[in-house]
Order: structure tokens, then C-alpha cells, then sequence
């Protein structure tokens, strides 16, 4: 059987969530498999390979995020800002592509036994739909990471964005 990474420290019940991202720090392989046509009944998937950085803002409370992946169906860059309210002790999530420089429909949510959800609500291909991203199997090297959509009022969800994390070697080692 091989070996697993060791599962780093997860948000405790008790944490107030503000640290929840801290074990995303740093750089990242990303292998991303995106539906090409979600909601549509398709199959088809389609690969990327880069890198992403995340960088620690307002002593972890915030986070930014860039995606770089190339694959045969193109390039994708995206930006991400991740902002904690200690009022509601939840987290939004704020995404934007480099393609239209438009910052989506903030998602909200929190981590709970390992895992973290985070959702909202927004128009899909001119519908109404449900949206969530889901970060787990988090380990010190690896992370997971899915978002499914749903047409259905959350009965039923359909993954349309996969993405792997493996930690990338720190130069200095």
C-alpha cells in the first residue's frame, strides 16, 4: 500500500475559522479537468496543467489567488480573493477569469470536519441555478478541490471544475 500524506492540522469546531486556509499557502502543480458544457448533459471533459500561487493577506484572514493552466482546449488565468468576516465567521470566496476581467457572485461558507463548502446562488446560461465549490482531501502536499452546479434547487449536483493541488518543491530545499 503507498504511502499517504500525513492530513495537516484541520479547522477545529472551536477555531473561529480565521486560519481555515492557511494550509493553501504557497505554490502549486494544478491539474484542472473542466466539463466543457456543464448543465447540458454533456461528458466531454478537458485538461489543464500550470501552476497556482496563494499568498497570505491581512495575516491569513484574506488570501489571493492566481491560477495559471494550459491544456489543449487553451489558457486559463484566474484571480482569486478570499476574505474572512469574523462577524458571521465565514468566508467569500471572489473569483474573476483574465478573459473578462469580471469579478463573479461572491460564494460564502466555511470549513467544517475537513472540509470546506462554499456556495451561492447565480445565472447560468440565462438560469437560475446553485453553485458550490468544495475544498478536501487536504493533506500538507495535496488538496482537492470540485465545483458542481445545480439546476434542481440543490437536489441533484453536477461537478464541472476538478482541480488537483501538489504542493510544488520551495526552491530553497
Amino acid at each position: 500500500m503507498a504511502a499517504q500524506s500525513p492530513k495537516i492540522n484541520q479547522p477545529s469546531e472551536a477555531s473561529d475559522g480565521q486560519r481555515d486556509f492557511d494550509f493553501q499557502f504557497g505554490t502549486w502543480k494544478t491539474h484542472v479537468k473542466r466539463l466543457r458544457e456543464p448543465l447540458s448533459g454533456s461528458g466531454e471533459w478537458v485538461e489543464y496543467d500550470g501552476v497556482s500561487v496563494v499568498r497570505k493577506v491581512w495575516n491569513g484572514r484574506a488570501s489571493l489567488i492566481e491560477l495559471e493552466v494550459d491544456g489543449a482546449a487553451g489558457h486559463i488565468q484566474g484571480l482569486g480573493v478570499r476574505l474572512y468576516n469574523s462577524e458571521t465567521r465565514q468566508w467569500s470566496i471572489n473569483w474573476a477569469n483574465s478573459s473578462d476581467g469580471v469579478l463573479q457572485t461572491p460564494m460564502s461558507g466555511k470549513f467544517k470536519n475537513g472540509r470546506g463548502e462554499f456556495y451561492d446562488h447565480e445565472s447560468f446560461n440565462g438560469k437560475a441555478i446553485f453553485a458550490r465549490n468544495s475544498f478536501f482531501d487536504i493533506t500538507q502536499n495535496s488538496i482537492r478541490f470540485e465545483q458542481a452546479f445545480s439546476d434542481d434547487g440543490g437536489k441533484t449536483w453536477e461537478a464541472n471544475w476538478i482541480m488537483t493541488f501538489t504542493r510544488a518543491k520551495d526552491e530553497t530545499d
